[in-house]
């Protein structure tokens, strides 16, 4: 069972470590928690960058889109340092380069671009229908229900902190080796009062987007993430910021892989609040190499 927790330091904990230092014009300083991984959690560089550009920008654009690339794996032991390039600053659009450096080399280049709220055509593709949470054994009975005889790496991950929950719908894929569909959908719900900063909102969705979606690619070959005859490892990154949305409730974040091929898998996701409203998209090609010794 996870340990206990006050859910409300996980939040104030992440958005410790989403206010960055700054050293100079357009140079922050962000440090990554150490939970016991050899590498940053993708999540959290990604999070990060995108609160560094947002440093640089005025206040009534908003982030709609971002694109980046892991270039190495993050050191958890020392700081990451983020440089902001002013691409260009529109009439409606901000544009911004942000590059993560660590050892004097980049480990993670992000562009993105900022908007100026406006109205337009809106559609949106429907949420699919699942089980809603309350329906869904809650994360320390799923956890203990499913996991109880995985492997320890597994139940670290899943059972280690986290400033919010976590429920799958299924947990199929780590009990099967069975060829799977290459879909699926997990409930998200911040464990503590998310702050009321847009900007800090769509970094805690930047934050969290990076879950799922390489797993989502291997259920076609009957694997997960987790199989050590498997390398893995994200390659890149895009997000698209559709609807503000106070994060007070679940949301669910559904996955496809609609094509793996040259040792890559590529992903695509949706986040979706209670109420159905698209509020986010992203995709992500990862690398999905068999070991040579396999």
């Amino acid at each position: 069972m996870p340990p206990a927790r006050n859910s409300l330091s996980r939040m104030e904990h992440l958005a410790a470590i989403l206010d960055l230092e700054k050293i100079e014009e357009d140079i922050y300083r962000g440090l990554s928690p150490d939970v016991g991984w050899q590498r940053i959690f993708g999540g959290l560089v990604i999070s990060q960058s995108l609160v560094a550009a947002n440093r640089t920008v005025v206040e009534d654009r908003y982030v709609h889109s971002l694109h980046g690339y892991f270039l190495r794996p993050g050191d958890p032991s020392v700081p990451i340092l983020y440089e902001v390039d002013r691409i260009r600053d529109g009439s409606s659009f901000t544009t911004r380069r942000v590059v993560a450096i660590q050892h004097g080399k980049a480990i993670f280049s992000l562009s993105a671009s900022f908007q100026v709220d406006e109205p337009g055509l809106e559609h949106q593709m429907e949420m699919p229908d699942v089980p809603l949470p309350e329906g869904l054994p809650d994360p320390e009975r799923l956890y203990e229900q499913y996991l109880k005889d995985a492997p320890e790496h597994i139940k670290r991950f899943w059972m280690r902190e986290r400033p919010f929950d976590i429920i799958p719908v299924s947990m199929e894929h780590y009990l099967s080796s069975e060829a799977l569909p290459p879909r699926q959908s997990i409930w998200i719900k911040a464990n503590g009062q998310v702050p009321d900063s847009r900007p800090f909102q769509s970094a805690f969705l930047g934050y969290l987007s990076d879950m799922t979606l390489l797993d989502t690619s291997l259920f076609p070959h009957g694997l997960s993430v987790f199989d050590r005859s498997i390398q893995g490892a994200s390659l890149d990154h895009s997000m698209w910021f559709h609807h503000p949305d106070p994060l007070d409730d679940w949301l669910l974040y559904t996955t496809d892989s609609p094509f793996s091929g040259g040792a890559r898998g590529l992903s695509r996701g949706s986040i979706f609040n209670r109420a159905g409203r698209l509020i986010a998209s992203t995709a992500q090609e990862g690398l999905i190499r068999k070991r040579a010794n396999d």
